[in-house]
C-alpha cells in the first residue's frame, strides 16, 4: 500500500465536519473505487500558517513513508496578511525538504486564492496582495516539478449553500466539490 499524505490547514481537516467528510477521506473513497493501491492520509491541521506547517513537517515524514505529497497549505498566511514572500519562503522550505527526504515522492501543490471576495473599487493594497498571493502558487509548483491544481476552493468559495455558517469552511458538499478539483489532478499523478 502507498500513502499520499494531505499536507494543509482547516480545509483538508475537514474543519467542523466528520473526519469521513474531509475532501481526504473522500479522495480515499475515489482511490478505493478505481481499486488503487494508496491510502489517503490527512494531516490536516486548523489554523496551520505555512510557518506552522513547516515546523512540524520533520515529524509528519518521520511518521509515514510518502510517495505523494500533497501541500494544501497557505489559506491562513492569507487571512491573516502574513506578507507574501514569507507564506513563499516557508512554502519552498516545506517542498525542499520533502524532495530530500523522499526524492521518489510525487508532489501536488494546490493553489490558492485570497479568501474574500475583493471589490475591483477596494483598497488598492488589498487587492495588489490578493493577486500577488493568487500568483504565487504556480510558479512553487514549475519550480519543483509538481501537479498543480490551480485552485482547491473553486466552485466552492462564496457560495454560502456550499460553507459552514462562518463562511470560510466548505460544509459536507463544499468537500466534495473540493475533493473532485483535487482528484482532476491527482489521478493523473497515480
Amino acid at each position: 500500500m502507498k500513502n499520499i499524505i494531505f499536507f494543509g490547514d482547516s480545509l483538508t481537516a475537514g474543519y467542523g465536519l466528520p473526519a469521513a467528510a474531509s475532501f481526504p477521506a473522500l479522495i480515499q473513497q475515489k482511490l478505493d473505487a478505481a481499486q488503487r493501491p494508496y491510502q489517503a492520509l490527512n494531516y490536516g491541521v486548523s489554523g496551520d500558517t505555512s510557518a506552522g506547517g513547516r515546523a512540524r513537517l520533520p515529524a509528519v515524514l518521520a511518521r509515514q513513508p510518502t510517495d505523494v505529497f500533497v501541500l494544501a497549505l497557505g489559506a491562513n498566511d492569507g487571512i491573516r496578511g502574513v506578507p507574501v514572500p514569507d507564506t513563499s519562503t516557508n512554502l519552498r522550505a516545506i517542498l525542499q525538504a520533502v524532495q530530500q527526504q523522499l526524492p521518489a515522492a510525487q508532489l501536488v501543490v494546490a493553489g490558492l486564492e485570497f479568501p474574500f471576495n475583493i471589490s475591483p473599487l477596494g483598497n488598492h493594497r488589498l487587492v495588489r496582495y490578493a493577486a500577488e498571493f493568487k500568483a504565487l502558487f504556480r510558479p512553487l509548483a514549475q519550480q519543483f516539478g509538481a501537479a498543480f491544481v490551480p485552485f482547491l476552493l473553486e466552485g466552492v468559495l462564496g457560495h454560502r449553500d456550499l460553507n459552514l455558517a462562518d463562511g470560510v469552511h466548505p460544509n459536507a458538499a463544499g468537500q466534495r466539490i473540493l475533493a473532485d478539483n483535487m482528484w482532476a489532478v491527482l489521478e493523473g499523478v497515480l
